[in-house]
């Protein structure tokens, strides 16, 4: 009887033991989490890419939205008073799906256009066309908004899109669900991210070609049966630079050749993206 009592307690004694074993060796901070997720994948528990997530989602917990939003100066923008053609220019050219819509500055934020919700408007006819009637509500949240907490915002409001604001309320940039998303699987591609290379031509419905600015000059010569010389600069963008004669911002134009370019995307130290437009016959 003793014995069985004898046996039973040291039975009871090892699972407590090895109950407060697993508790003690619990990880008691993010660096132990991630050395015991490093040795669970090195035990071939965990794969790379399951590994890969764990991490991506325990630094989004970390970051804010100013860590990966897209800066004001890059952002694509509709204005408010854009005729219907002038926006689907904007849309064709920039193939994204959600734009933010602006008055008199960027800081004079209207709403959010979603590409979609001109194709009614292309069906029953531009006459009745008005942006009031179609922009949507614009989210806006600050800086240090966290990932987790945003993305947990995205999915409850079900929304794709947040413009970030400065602690004195102005425009700093905007982020999407997939800019977060990325923080955790990695690089989503889509249909349409072979055209976001480094080099590339578009040729649009009127002629014109969309190119970005590191396009080689023989590259786009070649696209466009055109005769730019390379002697002095290798690409579009030195090309455009040397006839401007400075750092052009948006929307500014020069001619070269008979060819006009456009400035369609710029930034505070480099052009990144212009319309070329060859001369009329």
């Amino acid at each position: 009887m003793s014995e069985d009592r004898s046996s039973s307690f040291s039975q009871e004694r090892t699972w407590v033991e090895k109950v407060v074993g697993m508790f003690s060796n619990e990880p008691r901070s993010r660096e132990e989490l991630l050395t015991v997720l490093h040795h669970a994948h090195e035990n071939k528990l965990l794969n790379r890419e399951v590994l890969d997530i764990m991490e991506g989602a325990l630094t989004v917990s970390d970051a804010q939205a100013r860590d990966i939003m897209i800066p004001r100066s890059q952002m694509v923008v509709v204005h408010f008073d854009d005729d219907f053609e002038t926006i689907c220019q904007t849309v064709m050219e920039s193939r994204h799906s959600r734009f933010p819509v602006v008055g008199e500055s960027n800081d004079d934020l209207k709403g959010i256009l979603l590409a979609k919700d001109l194709l009614p408007v292309a069906l029953k006819g531009r006459e009745t066309f008005t942006m009031a009637d179609i922009i949507r509500e614009v989210n806006l949240v600050p800086e240090s908004k966290r990932l987790n907490v945003l993305l947990k915002e995205f999915r409850e409001d079900r929304q794709h899109m947040a413009v970030v604001v400065d602690e004195y309320g102005g425009v700093a940039g905007l982020v999407t669900i997939e800019d977060v998303l990325e923080e955790i699987v990695g690089e989503i591609e889509d249909e349409t991210d072979d055209l976001e290379d480094d080099t590339f031509i578009r040729l649009m419905p009127n002629g014109s070609f969309v190119a970005q600015a590191l396009t080689p000059i023989e590259e786009f010569n070649e696209e466009a049966k055109s005769g730019f010389t390379d002697d002095e600069f290798d690409t579009i963008g030195g090309l455009a630079m040397q006839a401007f004669g400075h750092l052009p911002q948006r929307g500014e134009v020069t001619h070269i050749d008979g060819y006009k370019f456009e400035i369609l995307n710029a930034d505070n130290r480099q052009i990144h993206l212009l319309r070329i437009t060859p001369p009329t016959e």
